[in-house]
Formats: structure tokens, C-alpha cells, sequence
């Protein structure tokens, strides 16, 4: 079963990455500060698109867009959320108004 640990602070990973931009490897930098080198490997392609400057096989979304992205995924959910509770009360009014309508009828 793998650890889960909370992220590591972003000074950290920062300084991580100038170290391995300075000329230090991943691997080197896992064995001494207990971050695997993949890690460390993640947080320096990253930063290089953050950059805007991507290593070569590795486009992708800088920081900002990955946030935006997080945030607007959030903001769907709710509004889907929201939008299904409005159908279900506008059903149940719907069906209550029958009612309603069926027994004033009868009198």
C-alpha cells in the first residue's frame, strides 16, 4: 500500500528545481532529501512549461490553467447540482398543481 503524504511546500519544489536546473540530478537530490526522483522530474517539467519553455515531450497546461481548470470543474459540478434540484422542484410543484387542480374541480 503506497504513503500518502500532503504536497510538498512550493519553496521546496522550487528549490528542487534550481538545484537540478544548477546541474544536480534527480536521483541525487531523491537520496538526499527523500523525494523521489520522479517527483522531482514532474516539478521540473512543470516548471519549464510554466516557462514557457516545455522539455520536448512534455506540453502540457502551465500551473495558472491547471488551477482555472480545477476551478471551473468546480464551478460545473455545483451548477449541475443546482440545475437537478431546480428539475426536481419544478416535478414536484408540477405534480402538486394537478393535485391541487383535480381536487377543485371535484367540489
Amino acid at each position: 500500500m503506497s504513503k500518502v503524504r500532503p504536497p510538498y511546500p512550493a519553496e521546496f519544489r522550487q528549490q528542487m528545481v534550481e538545484l537540478v536546473r544548477a546541474g544536480r540530478s534527480p536521483a541525487e537530490l531523491s537520496r538526499e532529501f527523500g523525494v523521489t526522483a520522479q517527483s522531482i522530474t514532474n516539478w521540473v517539467g512543470q516548471a519549464a512549461i510554466d516557462d514557457g519553455k516545455p522539455l520536448p515531450g512534455k506540453e502540457g497546461l502551465t500551473t495558472a490553467e491547471r488551477e482555472e481548470l480545477v476551478r471551473l470543474r468546480r464551478q460545473l459540478r455545483q451548477v449541475q447540482m443546482e440545475r437537478d434540484i431546480l428539475a426536481k422542484a419544478t416535478a414536484w410543484f408540477a405534480g402538486r398543481s394537478d393535485a391541487t387542480s383535480t381536487k377543485s374541480s371535484d367540489s
